[in-house]
């Protein structure tokens, strides 16, 4: 393969791409990883089956509480030196390399592209929290940021500002350079699509024997415990919308009917392919939430417009002194949101880089993280501001329920309740539960394409089965979950991902150095080239 640099490539080294996999049963897969993924995934379930989810979760929270407490500087810090680091690459030299090469071109629209990454990002999360997050920090749900007295102008700029905080330049950076990573060794470097030869730099040929099986496999049940929580949690929102709206029960056998209609479609969307699966369905969530964003802007036209010029505003305002991690009095609000959402970010990072890697090869890097970073942050600071403001108006004006109750009573329902102070409220909540389902669609379909890769050995073209059938493991383990503890299981199995995010965090920023020890060797062969011409 001809690279403008062999240095840290697949021809500095003797590793072909696939060669520790074995066929058998039509499939291609890595030997190690996935057996071990898969037998860790099944002793998991089983396990849960035998213990008590109540006893369970008790032991998980309190190794997770000390985790946030005790290491909350690394968090903190680690999310700071990422969005750095993003900075710097991007306004360097280096931000010129282009994804493959410099010939490369892309294989998606500029459009299609920030539509995948956005629905495989974050884009289900604002469904859940657009309301309940802002409402949450203006009503001191869980804390106030910064210690501010809530239900106060002040709280309303802090909690509009803290929401955009969460979902902003930070969330992004830490996707976006696990993301830019993975891409540049991937296409400038030959190596395999895998969180193993990010390190390559640094281990050397060490990363394809037990060290780089290591990573893969944490980062295999990283994503898919992240995956079956979310699948878990977005199953028992769309069944809270759907029992609000047409008065059913908000039974176990909903939310898993519900699961098993989007693993169905997900299926199908798996079988489709990435041009008429994943593309067409990114699109599709990009334009219906669009249209309900503006949609309800144009109905709360001042409101959106002055939350939108406040949220901005908070975030400005308050972006160092909510980055910090010492000297703050708020430290029930700080780890129970900030450094939560920092942990959550980093464990989901690993699936949105290798997906994210996996559509953006011919952009150059400053294009890649620009809009990596800059476009979601701007949708996100929309999207927040805009629910977030109609909801804390509701409860300013005392408005629905949300302002009956003077805030959020079940976050699952937030949404809904807002929702509810419209004539055409019931309509609305059926966009919304239809959103809901076709993003975690998205979801699970481009999360099934990411384990599939990483379990067998970083190839691209694989057969469509396996990512069937990592589909329906993280399906399952969401279903296992909520049928033998509820919601509390899947809390857990949330508290279980946010443990591991805590080395994840550590592995991210040795990933960045080892990153740009890459992109320097583009530096000096382009020097090199330069001096013989001389």
């Amino acid at each position: 393969m001809g690279f403008k640099s062999n240095k840290y490539s697949i021809d500095s080294t003797d590793y072909q791409v696939g060669q520790d996999n074995v066929t058998k049963w039509g499939m291609d897969v890595h030997n190690t990883v996935f057996t071990v993924s898969a037998g860790l995934s099944i002793l998991f379930i089983v396990t849960l089956l035998i213990l008590s989810p109540a006893d369970s979760k008790a032991a998980i929270d309190a190794v997770k509480a000390a985790a946030l407490s005790k290491f909350d500087f690394i968090f903190m810090w680690g999310a700071n030196i990422l969005l750095l680091f993003a900075v710097v690459i991007a306004f360097s030299p280096l931000g010129k390399i282009r994804l493959g090469g410099d010939d490369a071109t892309t294989d998606f629209s500029t459009l299609s592209w920030i539509s995948m990454l956005f629905a495989a990002g974050m884009g289900i999360g604002l469904i859940f929290w657009g309301v309940a997050e802002p409402t949450a920090f203006f009503t001191n749900w869980f804390g106030t940021p910064l210690n501010v007295e809530p239900y106060t102008a002040e709280a309303r700029e802090l909690a509009l500002g803290s929401a955009v905080f969460h979902w902003g330049f930070h969330a992004w950076a830490i996707y976006g350079m696990t993301a830019l990573s993975l891409a540049y060794f991937v296409y400038n470097k030959g190596l395999p699509l895998s969180m193993r030869s990010v390190f390559y730099p640094l281990l050397g040929d060490r990363v394809w024997g037990r060290i780089g099986d290591v990573i893969d496999v944490l980062a295999v049940l990283v994503i898919l415990f992240g995956l079956a929580t979310s699948l878990g949690l977005g199953g028992s929102q769309a069944a809270s919308g759907i029992s609000h709206v047409f008065g059913l029960e908000n039974s176990l056998f909903l939310q898993i009917l519900i699961i098993l209609v989007i693993m169905g479609l997900a299926i199908i969307s798996v079988v489709r392919g990435m041009d008429d699966g994943v593309k067409m369905l990114s699109n599709l969530n990009m334009i219906i939430a669009f249209l309900f964003l503006g949609f309800l802007a144009i109905l709360n036209f001042t409101t959106t417009f002055d939350s939108l010029f406040t949220a901005v505003t908070g975030y400005v305002k308050n972006i160092i002194p909510l980055s910090q991690s010492t000297g703050r009095e708020d430290t029930t609000w700080l780890h129970g949101w900030t450094v939560f959402y920092w942990a959550w970010w980093v464990a989901y990072a690993p699936f949105f880089g290798m997906f994210v890697a996996r559509i953006s090869k011919g952009r150059t890097i400053r294009e890649f993280l620009v809009c990596v970073l800059v476009v979601p942050t701007l949708v996100t600071t929309a999207w927040m501001s805009f629910f977030g403001g109609i909801a804390i108006e509701q409860v300013i004006d005392k408005v629905g329920l949300l302002g009956a109750e003077q805030g959020i009573t079940d976050v699952s329902l937030s949404l809904f309740y807002m929702l509810d102070a419209y004539s055409i409220g019931n309509i609305l909540s059926l966009i919304a539960v239809a959103l809901i389902i076709v993003f975690f669609v998205t979801t699970l379909d481009s999360g099934s394409i990411v384990v599939d890769s990483m379990t067998a050995g970083g190839k691209l073209e694989l057969p469509i089965r396996q990512k069937v059938i990592w589909a329906v493991i993280s399906a399952t383990i969401a279903m296992v979950m909520l049928w033998i503890g509820g919601t509390d299981s899947i809390q857990a199995l949330q508290s279980i991902t946010i443990i591991a995010a805590l080395p994840f965090t550590i592995i991210l920023i040795l990933g960045c150095v080892s990153l740009v020890r890459g992109l320097f060797t583009e530096i000096d062969q382009t020097k090199a080239s330069h001096k013989k011409s001389a």
